[in-house]
Formats: structure tokens, sequence, C-alpha cells
């Protein structure tokens, strides 16, 4: 069973940056789908950043140019970047996973039904 673990949240000044961490334990290897999504209060779960086992990435139309997700795979590590941030940006910050081991390759998705693993969120504050 994998689970995942977000951490780097905290308060920022409009504009600021701040990098996000998730690191994912148990049995990791095979193919995956790793992603970032938020939630702001009072609206649904989406999707912001998506990643493959072969490297491709996707972006909501709303964070793309200001956030880059990567991982650093020797220590199962996913991160999400984020500059410029916005006061719009506030919201919980949750890392989500899914690993699959039937030999074919799954594309990166922003869809949160793509996903089985999800960590405990981390909050995200950006003041003005």
């Amino acid at each position: 069973q994998v689970q995942l673990v977000e951490s780097g949240g905290g308060s920022v000044q409009s504009g600021g940056s701040l990098k996000l961490s998730c690191a994912a334990s148990g049995y990791t290897s095979g193919s995956y789908r790793m992603g970032w999504f938020r939630q702001a209060q009072g609206k649904e779960r989406e999707g912001i950043a998506s990643l493959d086992s072969r490297g491709i990435t996707g972006y909501a139309y709303s964070v793309k140019g200001r956030f880059a997700i990567s991982i650093n795979s020797a220590e199962n590590t996913l991160y999400l970047q984020m500059n410029s941030l916005q006061p719009e940006d506030t919201a919980i910050y949750y890392c989500a996973a899914r690993y699959y081991f039937d030999g074919y390759y799954y594309p990166q998705s922003l869809q949160t039904s793509a996903y089985n693993t999800w960590g405990q969120g981390t909050q995200v504050t950006v003041s003005t």
C-alpha cells in the first residue's frame, strides 16, 4: 500500500513562491500517475499539475507558466514549485498517485478519478 505525505505549505504574500513536497512510501514500482490537486473553501477539488512515468506533464490553465511539477524518482518524492502566487491560489493542496503493475503505460491526468491514493493535504495561503 502506498502512502503520501505532503509538506511545504504555508503563508506567503502575493507574488511570492512556495515549494511543496510529497513523499511516497510503500510499493511504488511500476508505471504511475502522480498529481497535485487543490481545494479552495466552498469549491470542488481541481487538478492543477500531473506527471506520468514517461515524464509527461500536464497543467491546468490557471497555473500554467507559474507552477512546475517534478519528481525525484530515487527518493520517491514529488514536488510542486509555485511561483507568482496570487490570493486565488489559496487552498488546501493535495498530492495524489496511482501505481500500475500490468506493464501498460498510463498517461498523466488532471482528473480526480484517475487517482486512488491521496495525501492529507497542506494549506497554502496567499495574502495581498
